[in-house]
């Protein structure tokens, strides 16, 4: 095996995918048809969804740019004996679709992290083209839209994240590039509990008494207009290190490579998108914060 794939365990992948897709085969749950065909049709090829799962999840671990390149340069030459009936890339970008429902039950299933009482949220733009190439693109013209981050303008999608203090996902949601981050935080955070902290964009007094009702306490930055408020030293110093969902962003993009401009299907992109969210819960180092007893005696230091 390639060694920029050695920090996932290849076998460790697909045992985990194959023992959970087999379970759901026997609930009734495998997938029967394409997502975006009306008509049942049966899955013909010799690969199964197991196999398409597993390499999919591969690729955002494997250090290639494009999945074109990794599946020609790295798993047609070299995965031939874990992979006996491998087909052609065109074949194979086919198959991927149904894959799909099989990684978001996976990845909802199998892949989030332990709820600890200590939670970030963030939101992070996925940009489908360019700016200038908006009127032009046609794979999500009717799906994307016009959305503003601290960087500027964008075209495409918002990924919604919350995360515990390991660095692990715990909820996840896609919209429109326009939609408020505030919007899908109550129905990501109604199984948590304790203290979730975000970035200004989250102040809402409605937002507040709609998650301290469910048992969890907004914590977020204040605006420069807003007058100061009293707040615990603990939850200053944690809201200081909400950076770390930044450090989670960053690699979801710049490791996992969850987004890219390059996407001519829907669907391949939410297979892209979910594949490395589950890549990413198999990394063994996350960003995380020291929050054992040597830890939390060190943390009030941060505050000076």
């Amino acid at each position: 095996m390639d060694t920029s794939l050695a920090r996932l365990d290849l076998c460790e992948i697909f045992c985990d995918v194959d023992d959970f897709y087999q379970v759901l085969e026997r609930a009734g749950e495998g997938i029967p048809r394409l997502p975006y065909d009306g008509e049942a049709k049966r899955y013909r090829s010799k690969l199964s969804i197991s196999e398409v799962m597993t390499i999919v999840i591969a690729f955002h671990s494997s250090g290639f740019r494009t999945f074109k390149e990794f599946y020609t340069l790295q798993v047609l030459p070299h995965w031939k004996s874990a992979f006996p009936d491998l087909v052609s890339y065109n074949r194979f970008v086919e198959l991927m679709p149904w894959s799909l429902m099989g990684l978001l039950y996976f990845l909802k299933t199998c892949c989030l992290g332990e709820i600890t009482g200590i939670s970030f949220v963030d939101a992070t733009p996925l940009e489908v083209c360019h700016p200038k190439r908006k009127h032009s693109h046609k794979v999500f013209k009717d799906l994307a839209a016009w959305g503003k981050s601290s960087v500027g303008w964008y075209f495409g999608f918002k990924l919604h994240l919350i995360i515990n203090d390991r660095g692990e996902l715990l909820a996840f949601a896609l919209t429109q590039g326009n939609v408020d981050e505030r919007k899908p935080v109550p129905e990501m955070a109604k199984s948590l509990f304790g203290k979730l902290f975000g970035d200004r964009g989250y102040v809402s007094q409605a937002l507040f008494e709609q998650l301290y009702a469910q048992g969890l306490e907004l914590i977020a930055r204040r605006r420069k207009n807003m007058k100061n408020s009293l707040i615990k030293l603990m939850d200053k110093i944690l809201l200081r290190k909400r950076a770390i969902i930044e450090s989670v962003n960053d690699q979801l993009k710049n490791i996992c490579q969850i987004e890219h401009s390059r996407h001519r299907s829907r669907f391949n992109f939410l297979v892209n998108l979910l594949a490395g969210l589950i890549a990413y819960s198999y990394h063994p180092k996350k960003p995380s914060l020291d929050l054992n007893d040597q830890g939390l005696q060190a943390l009030p230091q941060a505050i000076f």
